[in-house]
């Protein structure tokens, strides 16, 4: 188990941590709880509900999804710095893929109690914390919604129409 200020120099060098103040990422860092995954172990499965986020400390995951039967599709390599989960914060809905380690990982976690209190204790962690979530958000969504164009353009393509725009 790494220590709060061990912890803390980590937040630090992360993105979504990097507008918090120094009493704040000390109020963080001491929300967050570990957990250790071995290579191969799986985090959680699609359709799963939970509660948490996850931080990648160190070690990397995959993110996959059901396509047919039992084929999986993997869709992202997650490593240190990386997070995921964060919209079972906020829902309850079901996980939307499966997370396993690729290798050994140690992950951060922080669960929707811990949030509620942490907003509670300290209002200004909470809000740093929230500032950075949604500014990642919009940019997760922006990419997406990029995405969606080129594959709506390359799926045009296919069919011959013309998508040149005049």
């Amino acid at each position: 188990m790494g220590s709060s200020a061990d912890t803390q120099v980590f937040l630090r060098s992360v993105r979504l941590f990097r507008n918090v103040e120094g009493p704040e990422l000390g109020i963080l860092a001491d929300s967050l709880r570990e957990r250790s995954l071995k290579r191969g172990q799986v985090l959680l499965r699609e359709g799963d509900t939970g509660d948490e986020m996850f931080l990648v400390r160190s070690g990397s995951l995959v993110i996959s999804k059901a396509v047919t039967g039992r084929v999986e599709q993997v869709l992202a390599r997650v490593g240190p710095g990386d997070f995921f989960g964060e919209m079972a914060l906020f829902d309850r809905s079901p996980r939307s893929a499966t997370i396993s380690a690729d290798d050994d990982a140690v992950l951060l976690v922080l669960d929707r109690a811990t949030l509620a209190k942490l907003t509670e204790v300290s209002p200004r962690a909470a809000a740093a914390f929230f500032e950075s979530l949604v500014l990642i958000f919009i940019e997760r969504l922006r990419a997406s919604g990029d995405l969606v164009a080129e594959v709506t353009r390359w799926g045009l393509e296919a069919t011959g129409l013309d998508v040149e725009t005049r």
